[in-house]
């Protein structure tokens, strides 16, 4: 079983969840209370991440990381994403250095804005 297979579970949880009760799930309460609800947990988790990452608590870091791909993954439900769209880009990424990312970045912009 492979980690996109653990993504693609967690997703289809997740999805089925957005319509349940906010009374008895937590996911169906994230949908319920908005987008800023949810990209809220997004920064909670990720300024813990940096806390637990900071203290070098390696369980800790583990921990935090899986709380930030979990509400990184409602995120992505509230906008009608999937796992698989962030895999690809990072497939498509596959090969480039950081900074010749940047770089396509920085002229895709200016492309966009007609700089």
């Amino acid at each position: 079983m492979s980690g996109n297979d653990t993504l693609a579970r967690l997703a289809e949880v997740i999805e089925s969840r957005k319509g349940a009760c906010p009374d008895t799930s937590y996911v169906a309460r994230l949908f319920h209370k908005g987008t800023d609800a949810i990209l809220k947990k997004i920064g909670e988790e990720a300024t813990e991440t940096v806390m637990a990452a900071k203290d070098g608590d390696r369980p800790k870091i583990v921990y935090e990381v899986a709380d930030l791909w979990f509400h990184s993954m409602v995120a992505l439900a509230a906008f009608d994403l999937k796992p698989a769209d962030v895999l690809a880009e990072l497939e498509r990424r596959e090969g480039l250095s950081g900074l010749e990312e940047f770089a396509l970045r920085k002229v895709q912009q200016r492309e966009n804005t007609g700089e």
